[in-house]
Parts: structure tokens; C-alpha cells; sequence
């Protein structure tokens, strides 16, 4: 597809801070932040623990055991055979919907909370180098049918160098309360990285897929996204992991294979998020799936909840639409790239803001156990 001028108002501020957290993706020495009190997660019925929460979803108190007994019960299994994924069914895949948060029982608790203006996304430009490699589309069997949305490549602190870890967010892989794991979940890092994947055009598997298809193996969502339905306040826990491997059984880590890997900021003091850079693959009208765009926040994000006992989410203006769900947001500090967020919810008809949750303690339970334990 030929490089668009979509969305190319000039925002001079946006565009340096956007060229900024390009040029440091590449980085992925580990950072770490503050652990600051903001809520947890909550827990299905079914899960005994140790103590009483103390607040609405609150983990707390759960140990290494109770975590492993959430991912025993939620038996995620993914078997999808080798080439299941052909450029023609990616090509045909439709966005899968970011869900729509509700506007009337949105909560602000802050002056700075009416949704923010919208911000045109603009097109990442071909070929993409190597520091947008970490972000790619995820492919999935819905209950609908195909859909995809973006990922990204994250530092996994036990195995530094060899991450095979992915985050997105938990409506890309699981259903939410009373539903299961949606199938055939695959991540393609890099997508479409020299444009040539445009409709009505020639293009080898090569092309679309610069860095080969990789097969969710094991997954890990919120257990408050696993026990919670509908709209609203789970969306504030609305983040998910998978561990990877490669199609071709060549054994190499993905981080290896795309050159590099972004380490997640939890518990991010929120003085020090003073602007945001999402990224993802939007696939809705206007949008065909084919191009990595991103929104430049040109402010420090705005701070919705649903629920005020739960940690307020990030909100920024972005006309990006379904498919883009998943999609790090990204800081730069101390000079090097940290994932904050991911996409979640947002606005729709039109496309104005996209909002994501703050990842804070059980967000990092959740990873932290992930990392160590689920091979």
C-alpha cells in the first residue's frame, strides 16, 4: 500500500515526541517503577483466598498458589497447525472491536476528565525500521468469526534477552465472564513492515509476515476480566499475556528474532505521565488492517474510571478503530521505551479517544507469576 498522508495535520509536538519513542524502541533494558497502592484485581468465585479483599477486586492477598490455580481452571488451549494463517485470511480478517465504554457511567475524578478531542492517527511510514518490529497484529477465532488486533513485544525479567512474551489486552484473547478463549490466537510482529501487502497488489508471505507467525502456546488474562461481563468498570483491568513460539520450530526467542523487546512500566506514577504514544493495527473503517498507525497524545492523558475504587484508566484523543485493541502505549524514560497501557475501550461513530487501563499490582502479580511459572 503506498505510504497515506491520513490524518497528517500538522502537530509539530506529536511528531517529535512520537520520533522519540521510535528511536528508542530498540532498547529493552528493564525498567521498574514505584509500587504504589491503586487497587487490584478481582478474583473468580471459585478461587479460594487467603484473606478477605480489601477492596472491589482486590488480590491482595493472593499467593504463587492461587494464581496457579486460576490458570489451571482456565485451561487455555490453542492448537492452530502450521499455515492456518494465509496472507489471503489475514488480508480478509476483520478488526476486533474495541468495546465501546458508556458514556453515562463514566466517572472523572479529576477536572481533566471529559473525554479528550480527537487526534488523527497517522500511518507509520514503510519500511518500517527496527524498532517498530515489537509491534504486530494478533490473529484470532472469534465466536463471530476472524479478527485481529495488536500486540507488543515485552521484556520478559526471566528470560532477559529471549523473551517469547506478548502483551495485549484481554478482549483480544477471552471472551469475559461466561465465555472461553477465542482460538487460533497467532501474533505476526512487524506486519506488512515494507508496505507491500496493499490490496490488489503481489506480495509473498515474506512480505506480510517479515518475521514469521508466532502461536500463542500459553495465555494469562485479568481474573477480573474472566469473572466481570458487559462494559465498564472490568475494562479497567482489561490487559492480557501470551507466550509464543515460533511456526518454523527454529528455537530462536521472539525478541531474538525481531531485534528487541519493551519492558512494562507498572505502577507508573501518574505526575510523570505527561503525554502518550499509542500504536496499533486499526482495521475498521476507514481502516483496513494493513498499516501500523499511532496516536500522539500531545497532553497528559485524561484519567476515566467506572468504578472509583478501581485504579482510573489513561484516555488520550486517537481516530483509531477496531483492530488497533490491544496496541501498546508507550512513554519514553531515562531515554528508553516503557509500555504503560494498551488499547481497551473507547468511542465509536465517530472514532474520537481510545482508553486503556493503568497497569498497577494486579497487573504485576499477574506478569510477575507469568514470567516465572507458565512455560
Amino acid at each position: 500500500m503506498p505510504h497515506t498522508t491520513r490524518g497528517r495535520a500538522p502537530r509539530r509536538r506529536a511528531a517529535l515526541a512520537g520520533a522519540a519513542v521510535l528511536a528508542a524502541l530498540t532498547l529493552t533494558a528493564t525498567a521498574c517503577g514505584p509500587d504504589r497502592a491503586g487497587g487490584g484485581a478481582g478474583a473468580p468465585a471459585t478461587l479460594a483466598r487467603p484473606a478477605p479483599p480489601t477492596g472491589p477486586g482486590d488480590l491482595a492477598g493472593w499467593k504463587v498458589e492461587d494464581w496457579a490455580r486460576f490458570v489451571a481452571d482456565s485451561a487455555f488451549g490453542n492448537e492452530v497447525p502450521p499455515g492456518s494463517w494465509s496472507r489471503a485470511r489475514m488480508e480478509a480478517t476483520k478488526g476486533r472491536s474495541v468495546p465501546e465504554a458508556p458514556r453515562a457511567a463514566a466517572q472523572g475524578d479529576t477536572p481533566q476528565d471529559a473525554p479528550p478531542a480527537a487526534v488523527p492517527a497517522q500511518a507509520q511510514p514503510h519500511p518500517y525500521g527496527p524498532a517498530a518490529a515489537v509491534v504486530g497484529r494478533l490473529f484470532v477465532t472469534a465466536p463471530e468469526g476472524d479478527a485481529a488486533c495488536s500486540g507488543t513485544v515485552v521484556s520478559d525479567p526471566a528470560n532477559p534477552g529471549r523473551s517469547n512474551l506478548v502483551y495485549t489486552a484481554a478482549h483480544c484473547l477471552h471472551e469475559g465472564k461466561g465465555g472461553t478463549w477465542l482460538r487460533n490466537i497467532t501474533f505476526v510482529p512487524g506486519f506488512n513492515r515494507d508496505g507491500q501487502a496493499a490490496r490488489g497488489k503481489p506480495y509473498t508471505d515474506q512480505q506480510v509476515a517479515p518475521y514469521g507467525q508466532w502461536t500463542a502456546v500459553r495465555a494469562l488474562v485479568s481474573p477480573t476480566w474472566v469473572k466481570e461481563s458487559g462494559s465498564g468498570a472490568h475494562s479497567q483491568y482489561d490487559y492480557g499475556i501470551i507466550r509464543v513460539r515460533d511456526e518454523d520450530g527454529s528455537g530462536r526467542s521472539l525478541e531474538e528474532t525481531v531485534g528487541g523487546s519493551v519492558p512494562v512500566w507498572f505502577n507508573a506514577p501518574r505526575e510523570q505521565i505527561t503525554s502518550a504514544i499509542s500504536y496499533g493495527y486499526p482495521a475498521e473503517k476507514p481502516f483496513d488492517g494493513m498499516e501500523l498507525d499511532h496516536c500522539d497524545a500531545p497532553a497528559a492523558p485524561a484519567r476515566p474510571s467506572f468504578d472509583r475504587a478501581r485504579p482510573p484508566m489513561y484516555a488520550i484523543g486517537c481516530t483509531m478503530t477496531g483492530g488497533a485493541g490491544g496496541g501498546g502505549w508507550f512513554i519514553v524514560k531515562d531515554g528508553k521505551p516503557n509500555l504503560i497501557s494498551v488499547n481497551a475501550t473507547g468511542s465509536r461513530n465517530p472514532a474520537g479517544y481510545l482508553a486503556g487501563p493503568a497497569l498497577q499490582d494486579q497487573a504485576k502479580q499477574a506478569f510477575e507469576y507469568f514470567s516465572k511459572n507458565v512455560r
